[in-house]
């Protein structure tokens, strides 16, 4: 099993931070490194409200998902880089092809895409972008991910969909002869998506409360859409995103909450309760969260990703993201 760290990138993701810059992604990326984490994680909004989560409309901003990566290939060794994920539809998948490859390249082979269908409507607005209904964001998502799987593993690709097309379409560089190939994984909860990752992706990913019980659910959609599209389910690498609490006792969690708590903008955690929230993230003490992702592994996971918060991609306890690693890692590695 390996361990993934969502990195801090949004104005709300440090507490008492109120505007997120590059020294402080860097640094968490550089930390997440010597701590042991396999990879390292960064999304892709224009700008995020929290509206969804209970709080207000106001937007909080974030470093643009490539260019970031871009600079963490640079600052980084061997941790792997990740999006999770990108926006279909904020960028043309033949482009989205181009930067991929190049970032992949850039960071030896280290780099892995994930696409999603996009579900913030109000960035799509900002810049001018059609929101389609959920159903054609999802067809585009599927035209995109053949296309970009297409690109990434051939010089020149011609692709005639509904959607999108392609003529003599080259992208390079290639990797070199040595570097192992790009994934291409879809991230999303709905059947729909599990479907398509079964039948194009390499990989599926769903964020950011699950139990394994719950999860297998998605997992026989997927294999279900892999075996009807001819492909072995065991070659789909799956992936899980959890917010994580973690604990020696009962008392360091609940000293650990109110820090979450306290680290949160107005309103988001207004309603939360501990024993409701936990149910279904990765919060207990480092023996039962081993148990829960070792649950993970033994339906395919392979990989948990950590967010350390009350929102995705938020830090609110430093010393709870060095406590797991190190006693979390080596009863699951």
């Amino acid at each position: 099993m390996r361990l993934g760290l969502a990195l801090p990138h949004y104005d709300f993701s440090l507490p008492g931070i109120s505007r997120i810059d590059w020294p402080f992604v860097r640094d968490w990326a550089q930390r997440a490194e010597e701590l042991g984490f396999d990879s390292i994680w960064v999304s892709d909004h224009l700008f995020l409200d929290l509206s969804k989560y209970g709080g207000n409309e106001q937007r909080y901003s974030s470093l643009e998902c490539f260019a970031c990566l871009g600079a963490l290939a640079m600052c980084t060794r061997e941790v792997r880089l990740g999006a999770l994920v990108v926006a279909n539809d904020l960028r043309y998948p033949a482009v989205v092809a181009k930067m991929a490859a190049s970032l992949h390249s850039l960071s030896s082979g280290r780099f892995e895409l994930g696409l999603g269908a996009g579900w913030y409507e109000p960035e799509f607005q900002a810049a001018g972008v059609r929101f389609g209904l959920p159903g054609e964001r999802i067809e585009r998502l599927g035209e995109a991910v053949r296309l970009i799987r297409m690109m990434v593993n051939n010089d020149q690709s011609d692709f005639d969909g509904k959607h999108y097309q392609l003529k003599q379409a080259w992208n390079l560089p290639r990797l070199g002869p040595d570097e192992k190939p790009l994934p291409v994984f879809v991230g999303g909860k709905g059947d729909r998506v599990a479907r398509l990752a079964g039948r194009y992706a390499d990989g599926f990913n769903s964020v950011w409360a699950w139990t394994p019980e719950a999860y297998a659910g998605r997992i026989k959609v997927l294999e279900q859409a892999a075996r009807k599209a001819g492909r072995d389910p065991s070659t789909i690498k799956k992936s899980v995103g959890l917010y994580a609490l973690p604990g020696r006792d009962e008392a360091e969690i609940q000293m650990r909450w109110q820090r979450y708590l306290a680290g949160c903008p107005p309103g988001v955690s207004a309603s939360l309760d501990l024993q409701t929230w936990r149910q279904d993230k990765l919060a207990g003490t480092a023996e039962y969260m081993a148990e829960t992702l070792k649950a993970f592994g033994r339906l395919g996971v392979e990989e948990v990703i950590l967010s350390f918060g009350l929102l995705p991609f938020q830090i609110c306890d430093a010393s709870g993201v060095e406590d797991l690693i190190k006693q979390v890692k080596p009863l699951v590695a």
